[in-house]
């Protein structure tokens, strides 16, 4: 793995800290961003970034999913990655909300949420240029991030199927905000 791959994702992790600093629509509410000191991250680890086939589902069932408000929203179960952690074989499901979305929506809790992570879990958005060939993705958790709820309750967020709370700990990523 380059050195590119860590400076690509500590560059991202340092303009995600100034929207939140400076941004209008940051997530902080506007009387906290005087002390906003960033976010606190696991340092990039390049065991939590796999490249993973997507094993599109046949039939695209339709997932409602709870918000942090008590609401619910509708998404396409559209395929699965499996691979191991540490030893343990996992399976995470991919979402869209729209079927013509080239982008898909991972949302997921593992054993740190709650502790050293948002508990109500963490999301992977995979763009198309994590889109390999031959339906490869990179599902890379040091990309994990969480939810704009997590900062303040003046948003309504997904919260992650049960299906993807995960039972092993994903040490990547965001962790709490403070």
């Amino acid at each position: 793995m380059s050195s590119d791959w860590r400076g690509r994702i500590l560059e991202t992790r340092k303009e995600r800290a100034e929207f939140f600093r400076s941004h209008p629509r940051s997530p902080i509410p506007e009387a906290e961003r005087d002390d906003f000191r960033g976010l606190d991250y696991y340092p990039p680890d390049e065991a939590y970034r796999f490249e993973l086939t997507l094993h599109e589902h046949d039939e695209k069932e339709r997932v409602t999913v709870s918000t942090s408000t008590d609401d619910e929203r509708e998404y396409l179960r559209w395929g699965e990655f499996r691979f191991t952690v540490d030893g343990e074989d996992v399976t995470l499901q991919a979402y869209k909300a729209d079927p013509d979305d080239d982008r898909l929506w991972v949302p997921f809790r593992d054993e740190t949420s709650g502790e050293e992570t948002y508990g109500a879990g963490r999301y992977l958005d995979l763009e198309p240029d994590h889109h390999r060939t031959n339906d490869e993705w990179i599902v890379d958790f040091n990309r994990a991030y969480n939810p704009t709820c997590a900062y303040s309750d003046r948003y309504d967020c997904p919260l992650p199927p049960m299906e993807n709370w995960l039972d092993v700990r994903i040490e990547a990523g965001e962790r709490n905000y403070h």
